[in-house]
């Protein structure tokens, strides 16, 4: 009674019928039931089940019945007779042999009866088939002797319908015809029990009192005031109710709108930027030497037509000096002769930091903070952490003030609030940030650190070329592998394969109490 008093238990006036009646005769069957209180069987069911759910009744199975009805195809068999029947007497007629053309012109059998007729026939060998280069031929090869499928299905018109139990011999041939389609349905019905517990047996008698109740105040209980002499049903707000599967977010778009919520909190604005990327926005303005391995094709998706794109031309003649020599930047560069075609080559972009630094180099805003989580794409092998399609949480800070501290005081700030409190940063290397770092966050229930993404601060090769002089924090950190974590999921497929028994068991309630 989840700690409830019997005094507060709350019953409708048909379940306390219901709980009377088997209280006072004993087990009975939900047919019984509604025929000695004069009500169907479908209220009697759901009376039943509220007296279940509440511990005051079991229902058991009494029997089990398959009731035999015709279909359509069915019912017409029986006034004409089986498809294959009609076919076999039709070859006999015809001397045992006949063309399709023949069959046809002789109208026993309708068109599509005709197919049916020729498949069933062929199946239990009463003809065969051969083909020649004009002609298809049907062969009678053998005359049934038993009419067990015929006497059955005039057996169920006499009888309008009735049990497989009943059918006798015949339960053979129903079994075999209930598997052709529209001939012969087989339904099963259940027969319940319902009989009451040592619960209801130590009921006080006035709880299955029925008196009268009112479930529901009308206008005209309220202008004339009568309602102040009914009596109300009790309202059991504890009573178990159906899931109701309404429309929700995404898990996935659900978490997004989080990060975008704590980022816009934090002061940033979103920006977004093409799928479809240049390779010089992608790689050349982030100091990525054109033959580095991840610009490969087994790394980065290649657009074939269009293949080319136009860089901007002023700024990548900077990049190319960049590439080619340092540029004036303090650096050496990589030594070698950059390639503008090579820069012009379409991608499906790699990482979203394609996006940040297109922004930093179009945009004069001082001080700047803005992020992004979106779409990249890596010529992947597709496994349980791996996928070629996978969002990225991006963002930059750009301020004269900014240093390493406040990049890790961000990133900390932003994981704390998506419930992760154990936050470390490990020093790395990214060709295109210095000092670099990996950011890994401590989870209790694995008992181990998870790295979920790479910050630093751009080198002057990348900034330099678009002009801006002072500091950006840059950070990259993986949308699906936080997913994981914070959804309680396994394998990273699972947040696409719309399983809806996993999109509708996914409650919103979890992040938001990670948050808190």
């Amino acid at each position: 009674m989840s700690g409830r008093g019997l005094s507060e238990l709350s019953l409708h006036p048909l379940e306390k019928r219901v709980l009377s009646l088997v209280l006072s005769e004993g087990p009975l069957g939900y047919d019984e039931i509604a025929a000695r209180l004069s009500v169907n069987v479908g209220a009697i069911a759901k009376s039943a089940e509220w007296l279940v759910s509440k511990g005051l009744a079991e229902a058991s199975t009494a029997s089990v019945s398959h009731v035999v009805s015709l279909g359509e195809e069915g019912l017409e068999y029986a006034q004409n007779g089986l498809p294959e029947r009609r076919l076999v007497e039709a070859l006999k007629s015809l001397g045992g042999r006949a063309s399709l053309s023949k069959l046809e012109e002789a109208g026993v059998l309708k068109s599509g009866e005709l197919n049916i007729a020729i498949v069933w026939a062929k199946r239990n060998g009463w003809i065969s088939v051969q083909r020649t280069n004009s002609e298809v031929v049907f062969m009678l090869e053998k005359v049934p002797s038993s009419k067990t499928d015929e006497e059955l299905v005039l057996e169920i018109l006499k009888r309008g319908s009735t049990t497989m139990e009943d059918l006798g011999p015949l339960k053979q041939a129903c079994e075999r015809l209930s598997r052709r389609p529209g001939v012969v349905r087989i339904n099963e019905i259940v027969r319940y029990t319902l009989s009451p517990t040592k619960l209801a047996l130590s009921l006080p008698q006035e709880v299955l009192e029925v008196r009268e109740e009112i479930t529901q105040l009308t206008p005209e209980l309220l202008s004339s005031g009568t309602w102040r002499q009914k009596e109300f049903a009790r309202y059991d707000i504890q009573a178990p109710v159906k899931p109701v599967f309404t429309a929700r977010p995404h898990p996935l778009t659900y978490l997004i709108d989080v990060i975008r919520s704590i980022f816009i909190e934090l002061g940033f604005k979103e920006i977004q930027g093409p799928l479809v990327e240049l390779a010089f926005w992608n790689f050349d303005a982030l100091f990525q030497p054109q033959d580095h391995p991840a610009r490969e094709m087994h790394d980065t998706f290649y657009l074939s037509e269009p293949s080319r794109g136009e860089p901007p031309s002023e700024l990548a003649a900077k990049v190319g000096r960049v590439h080619r020599d340092g540029g004036g930047t303090g650096s050496r560069g990589w030594g070698y002769e950059w390639s503008l075609d090579e820069a012009s080559r379409l991608i499906l972009r790699t990482h979203t930091t394609a996006s940040t630094i297109r922004h930093l180099a179009q945009s004069s805003e001082r001080p700047l903070k803005v992020f992004t989580i979106d779409r990249v794409y890596r010529n992947e092998r597709v496994d349980w952490r791996r996928l070629a399609e996978f969002h990225q949480v991006e963002g930059i800070l750009v301020d004269k003030r900014a240093n390493l501290r406040q990049l890790m005081g961000v990133i900390k700030e932003f994981y704390s609030r998506m419930g992760l409190k154990k936050i470390r940063f490990r020093p790395s290397y990214f060709p295109y940030t210095e000092p670099s770092a990996e950011v890994e966050v401590y989870i209790e229930s694995r008992g181990s650190w998870i790295e979920l993404g790479g910050m630093g601060i751009f080198r002057p090769e990348v900034t330099a070329p678009a002009g801006v002089k002072e500091p950006v924090l840059a950070w990259g950190l993986g949308l699906e592998r936080l997913a994981l974590l914070l959804l309680n999921v396994n394998d990273a497929r699972t947040l696409y394969l719309n399983d809806l028994s996993w999109l509708y068991g996914f409650h919103a309630i979890r992040l938001e109490k990670m948050r808190g």
